[in-house]
C-alpha cells in the first residue's frame, strides 16, 4: 500500500487563458503536494482557505459486503470529471491534490489506517479534507483521522444503508460505523451519528434496532422524496444544532439510479440530486463541518460518466459552499 501521485495526470482540459483567473479551470489552479510539503512553513502560513483532496483507490470491503466492485477507479474518474470546473471562487481558495492511497494487500483495516495517518496530517496543518472514494469503508479511515485533532466528531451519513452491520467475520463497507459506536462506547464517548436518505429495502430490523440502542437518528429517503421541506428536515437541523463538529460523508447510492447507475449498490427510489445538494449545503453552511468524502462511484458501472459527473457536480457544490462560508467565495456573485 502506498500514496501515489499518478492519478495528478488527471488534472487536464480546456484552456481559454493562461493569465485570466476569470477563465481558469480547475486543473490550471489544483496543484500536487506531498505529505512532507503539508509542513512547509510557506504553506501551513498562507492565509488562504486550503483544500486538500485525497483518493482512496480501495473497494475491498465492497467486496467483503458482496457489492459490486469497481469502485477502486472511483478516484480517477472524479478527478477527471472536477478537471474541467470553472473556479467561481477567490484565488484566496487553494486546491491541493495529495495523491490517492493504492493497496498492495488484502487487508482493509491496512488501507484505513494509512487514510487516517494522511488525514490526520492534512487536518493537523490546516488544510481541509475532501476524499473521494473507492468504496465507503473509506469513512472508518477519515473519521479515525479527524479524531486527532476533533474529539470524537458528530457523523452525518448521506447514505441509503445504516452501515452498521456487526463485524465478527471481519470489517467491510457495511461496518464501519458500528465500528465506530463501538469505539465510542469503550472509551466512554458519546455516538453522534445521523443517517440521511435511507432505504427501507436496503436495511434489516435489527439494523433499524441497533440504530436506535446505539443512539443514532436517521431520516428515510421516502420523507424527503415526498416532499423536501424544512419539517422533513427537522430532526436534521435540530441533529446540527447540537453537534460540535460534523464529519459529512456521502454514499453515492443515496442518489436515484436514474441519475447515478454507477454505484456498488443502485436506488431505484433514491434522492434527487437536487435535494443532496441543497442538504449539503445546508449542512456546511453550519459551519460546523470539519470533513467531506464521496463514496462507491464506480466507473465500470457508470453510462457515459454520468455518475463521475455528477460527484464532480456535488463537489463543486461542497468547494463554493466553503468558499462562501469562509468569506473566499468569487466576489463576482451570481
Amino acid at each position: 500500500m502506498l500514496l501515489s501521485h499518478q492519478s495528478f495526470e488527471a488534472w487536464t482540459g480546456r484552456i481559454d487563458s493562461r493569465e485570466d483567473f476569470d477563465a481558469f479551470r480547475w486543473h490550471q489552479w489544483i496543484q500536487r503536494i506531498t505529505l512532507n510539503e503539508l509542513e512547509m512553513n510557506d504553506v501551513k502560513e498562507d492565509e488562504s482557505f486550503k483544500i486538500a483532496f485525497v483518493g482512496f483507490a480501495c473497494d475491498l470491503g465492497i467486496v467483503k459486503n458482496k457489492g459490486r466492485m469497481g469502485a477502486a477507479k472511483g478516484p480517477l474518474a472524479i478527478r477527471k470529471a472536477l478537471a474541467n470546473l470553472p473556479c467561481h471562487f477567490s484565488k484566496k481558495v487553494r486546491l491541493y491534490d495529495v495523491g490517492d492511497i493504492i493497496v498492495s494487500s488484502s487487508k482493509l483495516e491496512e488501507a484505513q489506517l494509512c487514510l487516517a495517518k494522511v488525514i490526520e496530517k492534512i487536518v493537523a496543518n490546516g488544510f481541509f479534507p475532501i476524499v473521494l472514494g473507492g468504496g465507503h469503508e473509506l469513512a472508518f479511515g477519515h473519521y479515525q483521522g479527524l479524531c486527532k485533532s476533533y474529539d470524537f466528531p458528530s457523523i452525518i451519513n448521506l447514505d441509503a444503508h445504516f452501515d452498521m452491520r456487526p463485524y465478527a467475520d471481519g470489517r467491510s463497507s457495511g461496518t464501519m460505523f458500528r465500528q465506530i459506536a463501538d469505539q465510542c462506547h469503550h472509551t466512554c464517548k458519546p455516538f453522534q451519528y445521523m443517517a440521511v436518505g435511507i432505504q427501507k429495502r436496503g436495511n434489516t430490523m435489527a439494523l433499524f434496532k441497533t440504530v436506535k440502542a446505539l443512539g443514532g437518528e436517521y431520516i428515510l429517503a421516502e420523507a424527503i422524496n415526498q416532499r423536501l421541506t424544512r419539517e422533513s428536515l427537522a430532526p436534521l437541523e435540530a441533529y446540527i444544532r447540537k453537534s460540535r463538529h460534523i464529519y459529512l460523508t456521502l454514499c453515492t447510492d443515496v442518489i436515484a439510479s436514474a441519475f447515478a447507475s454507477g454505484v456498488s449498490a443502485p436506488q431505484p427510489l433514491g434522492l434527487s440530486p437536487e435535494d443532496v445538494i441543497a442538504m449539503l449545503k445546508t449542512i456546511i453552511q453550519s459551519g460546523k463541518v470539519v470533513g467531506f468524502d464521496m463514496a462507491e462511484v464506480s466507473p465500470w458501472h457508470d453510462r457515459d460518466n454520468t455518475t463521475a459527473i455528477l460527484a464532480s457536480t456535488l463537489i463543486f457544490a461542497v468547494v463554493n459552499a466553503l468558499a462562501h462560508l469562509n468569506g473566499v467565495e468569487h466576489p463576482y456573485i451570481i
